[in-house]
C-alpha cells in the first residue's frame, strides 16, 4: 500500500523528496562514496525510479548543488532587497542571511562549499557561478559605499574587485568554522566579519593604507 501511495505524489514532490536525501547523503559521505542504493532509501523511493527521474549520478550532483545554489542566493538577495538602505546596512543584512543559511542548512552548505569544489567540472563551475554572483553582489555594496564616503573618496575598481574576493573568501571560511565550533551563532559570525571587513574599508575611503615598512 505504501508503494501505492507514494506511485500517486507528483513529480515534483517525488523529486524534492530525492534531491533532499541526495544533499544528506553527498554532505555525509562525499560525490565517490555516496551511494545511490541510500539517496533512494532515505527519499523512499526505489533506486530505478531515482535513475528515472535524475539519469545518473553525475546528473543528480549537479542538480542538487544547482538547486542548493539557487537558495543560498535567493537567501541573500531577499535580504538586501531594500535598495533605500546604506550600503554598510545591506552589507550586514546579506552577511546575516549568508552565515544563518550556512548554519540552519550544514548538509546544504558542505555540499557547496566543500563536495562541489572537490570533484572537478561540471560541479566545480556551478559552485563557481554561485560564489561570483555573491562576489558581483558584495562589489557592488563595496563601491557605493565608496562613492557615498564623506569627502566623495572614491576607492579604484580594483581596490572594489579585491576587497569582494577577500570578503567572500573569508565569508566562506568563517561559515565552516561556525557551524564547527559549538557555541557560535550566525550573527556572532556575521559580526565578525562586518567589524573586521567594513573598518578596513573605512581606512581606504581615508586613504589610510596601511604599508609594509
Amino acid at each position: 500500500m505504501g508503494a501505492v501511495k507514494a506511485r500517486r505524489l507528483p513529480r515534483a514532490v517525488r523529486e524534492r523528496q530525492m534531491l533532499d536525501a541526495a544533499v544528506r547523503s553527498f554532505a555525509r559521505h562525499g560525490y565517490q562514496a555516496a551511494s545511490m542504493d541510500e539517496i533512494a532509501e532515505l527519499a523512499g523511493v526505489s533506486k530505478p525510479l531515482v535513475y528515472l527521474y535524475l539519469n545518473s549520478k553525475e546528473e543528480l550532483f549537479t542538480a542538487v548543488i544547482r538547486r542548493e545554489a539557487q537558495a543560498l542566493l535567493a537567501v541573500v538577495a531577499e535580504a538586501v532587497v531594500d535598495p533605500g538602505a546604506p550600503p554598510d546596512e545591506r552589507l550586514w543584512a546579506g552577511l546575516l542571511a549568508f552565515f544563518t543559511y550556512a548554519a540552519e542548512y550544514p548538509d546544504s552548505w558542505t555540499v557547496l562549499n566543500r563536495q562541489a569544489r572537490t570533484h572537478g567540472e561540471p560541479f566545480a563551475g556551478e559552485a563557481a557561478r554561485m560564489r561570483d554572483e555573491i562576489t558581483a553582489f558584495v562589489a557592488g555594496l563595496i563601491g557605493e559605499a565608496s562613492r557615498e564616503a564623506r569627502g566623495g573618496v572614491a576607492i579604484t575598481e580594483r581596490d572594489v574587485a579585491a576587497l569582494a574576493q577577500a570578503l567572500v573568501g573569508s565569508a566562506e571560511s568563517l561559515a565552516g568554522w561556525a557551524n564547527e565550533t559549538p557555541g557560535v551563532t550566525a550573527k556572532e559570525a556575521a559580526a565578525t566579519l562586518m567589524n573586521f571587513a567594513w573598518s578596513g574599508l573605512g581606512n581606504l575611503m581615508k586613504s589610510e593604507r596601511w604599508s609594509p615598512r
